[in-house]
């Protein structure tokens, strides 16, 4: 629900009056509401509704996870970027283009923030890095746990 909440809260992002029209269109069809009426509804409302959606569009997914971390998970960004030796500002680089980390850089910054934080935390932070980014953070995506298969044919 953090994530969805942030993404309601976030006014300021590029673009993000979009992307919230665009949610905003997609919870009234589901919940068979006027446009008008989910516009009316409370953040934290929304949130919940938009928390329980799995068919949003990619941009509005991307767009509620990155307003997540920044919401929430500044520290956990600041830490890695410090780790890496990349200019930021509170966990936001500052700098308009980033050479992609060597390997070695990167698997030391991912120890360091998965000593510090939780597991769940560090691998939402560091799939969110991947989708957004995949050439700049290509060497994140082999330290990513993979998802265990499930099923009746899994193992």
């Amino acid at each position: 629900m953090r994530l969805a909440a942030a993404f309601w809260a976030d006014t300021e992002s590029a673009d993000v009056q979009v992307q919230h029209a665009e949610a905003t269109a997609a919870l009234a069809k589901r919940l068979n509401f006027r446009v008008k009426s989910v516009r009316a509804l409370p953040l934290d409302t929304r949130a919940r509704y938009l928390g329980h959606t799995n068919d949003v569009s990619d941009t509005v997914a991307m767009r509620a996870l990155v307003a997540y971390h920044l919401a929430h998970e500044r520290p956990l960004m600041a830490s890695f970027l410090d780790a890496l030796g990349i200019a930021h500002d509170q966990g936001v680089i500052t700098s308009d283009q980033v050479d992609p980390p060597s390997a070695e850089r990167v698997s030391k910054a991912v120890s360091a923030i998965r000593a510090s934080y939780s597991v769940e935390v560090v691998d939402l932070y560091l799939r969110t890095l991947v989708a957004v980014d995949a050439d700049t953070w290509r060497e994140v995506g082999p330290l990513i746990p993979q998802d265990e298969p499930r099923g009746p044919h899994a193992g």
